[in-house]
């Protein structure tokens, strides 16, 4: 995508005042109204809330293009889905789900791992169509909307020679991955992604059922910023716009290398583990171990090719790898590293862990033998490197805990073909799913916690893998102000302390 305006990304997403819930005239067409769910009762300090937005119930064609997430294993059927085209649809759409007593989840940019952002007979509160995009290149500030995804948001800042670390998927939300911790190319020179968050527009629950807005930074409830640094997204509240500090970015070097097989994976790893999370904070990598192949990306911010293939050099030394090296603006490269859609494997299955020490040989050759083995050509073994400015907490620090690690690791099984159809049914998911849960624990012996933008449904302790014990126990504190009756909640959301 080379032209934001095509996309309307411009579109102005406009906060209404707090304590409101409806807008006269807003209503969307074919909207439920009180009549469509329980009687909320005369207790309620709010007057009886009507959905506005772009609303999607089952009756309506778009249903299940609207249901379906990215990740088609997981199938749900919403009551209805309201795809809020300002802040108001979304403080309406909280103070119906309370008013109606009706489970909700909140949705950005469909990729929800284990399909915890929808629900059957419940609401989704979608923000993907909240599209703002404010710039100041000279304060170097950037304010969005909720709904842009990382392609756009790259796309939005390159444009003026700026950016902000995201991941390398681009059509994953920005906002969730920002607030689970969002790591990426440029973790290892700007930090994670939340450590640019600066401050936060929050739609949150007020008292007698009612919401309000919170305009969250270090000023002003530092302690929801805080927790909004990596606490993951659909805990607190609903996000709506988040303010980046923003960094310049002229040109950036892109190597790309790759081994045929896997006979080299001893060598190539090792060399990887041991060169890039020492090296200069300007350079970040990722190495992907595929069942037949093995790709290194790296990223030079403001490097020639000839510096990029010199620090790389230990690792491209190894075997005889095809290598290509790309200079030039970074929304041009990232964009051109975008798979389409419909190319994409229909179901995944990720498990997430943080690696602090080197892995010794017995470690990479559990990697091989599970990758010869693995159900797909597309499943791989995933990590990405630390260090660098990821050690440096910014200014009024994050919920994100896993500053000391050495790189991130992911196991990924993919299958299956897109349809309508759940995932469940594909008779590649048993073994896809064993084969994912057989590999995390062979290399559990040399992980530490996980990421909670790739959570595991099936883990023990996720509380403290995600967030450690202390950091934990603060979160649970700041829920407990923020959202004490647990309006927010999942399989694995953070609980309120008790009071």
């Amino acid at each position: 995508m080379s032209d934001l305006s095509r996309r309307d990304v411009l579109r102005a997403s406009v906060a209404a005042g707090v304590g409101a819930v409806v807008v006269p005239g807003h209503t969307a067409a074919n909207t439920p109204d009180i009549a469509d769910g329980s009687d909320p009762g005369e207790s309620s300090g709010c007057p009886p809330a009507t959905l506005t937005g772009h609303i999607v119930r089952p009756s309506d064609a778009s249903y299940t293009d609207a249901r379906l997430g990215w990740d088609q294993l997981f199938s749900h059927y919403p009551l209805v889905i309201v795809f809020a085209q300002e802040t108001q649809d979304v403080m309406n759409a909280l103070t119906w789900a309370r008013q109606h007593n009706v489970a909700l989840r909140v949705r950005s940019g469909r990729h929800a791992l284990e399909g915890w952002s929808n629900v059957d007979n419940g609401i989704v509160i979608d923000v993907s169509r909240l599209k703002s995009v404010q710039i100041d290149p000279g304060a170097r500030i950037a304010t969005v909307g909720a709904g842009l995804n990382q392609l756009e948001a790259v796309t939005a800042l390159a444009k003026q020679n700026l950016a902000v670390t995201t991941g390398s998927e681009g059509s994953v939300g920005l906002s969730g991955a920002t607030l689970g911790g969002g790591l990426g190319p440029l973790n290892r020179w700007l930090g994670m992604a939340c450590d640019s968050l600066i401050a936060a527009e929050v739609v949150v629950p007020s008292d007698h059922d009612c919401v309000k807005v919170i305009n969250a930074d270090l000023q002003h409830c530092s302690d929801l910023l805080w927790a909004l640094r990596g606490a993951g997204n659909g805990n607190f509240g609903i996000v709506t716009q988040l303010t980046y500090k923003v960094y310049p970015l002229i040109s950036l070097a892109y190597v790309q290398a790759t081994w045929d097989g896997l006979g080299d994976l001893y060598g190539v790893f090792e060399e990887w583990q041991r060169t890039v999370p020492f090296a200069d904070n300007r350079l970040g990598s990722e190495l992907e171990i595929d069942k037949s192949q093995i790709l290194l990306s790296a990223w030079l911010a403001e490097g020639s090719a000839a510096q990029a293939k010199e620090m790389l050099a230990p690792i491209l030394s190894v075997g005889t790898p095809d290598v290509t090296v790309q200079v030039g603006n970074w929304g041009d490269i990232f964009a051109g590293a975008q798979p389409p859609l419909a190319q994409e494997p229909a179901n995944s299955k990720f498990f997430s862990e943080f690696v602090k020490e080197l892995f010794p040989k017995k470690a990479i050759d559990i990697i091989g033998d599970f990758m010869r083995n693995a159900p797909t050509e597309e499943s791989n073994y995933f990590v990405d490197a630390f260090g660098g400015a990821i050690k440096r907490e910014p200014r009024g620090g994050t919920a994100f805990v896993h500053r000391d690690a050495l790189f991130y690791g992911e196991i990924g099984a993919v299958w299956g073909t897109r349809s309508t159809q759940p995932g469940v049914c594909d008779p590649l998911t048993s073994q896809a799913q064993a084969w994912t849960a057989e590999f995390g624990q062979a290399l559990r012996p040399y992980t530490d916690g996980a990421y909670v933008n790739v959570p595991n449904v099936g883990m023990q302790e996720w509380e403290t893998a995600y967030w450690g014990r202390q950091h934990f126990e603060q979160l649970r504190r700041i829920k407990a102000k923020y959202d004490p009756h647990n309006v927010f909640q999942y399989e694995q959301s953070i609980p309120p302390a008790s009071q």
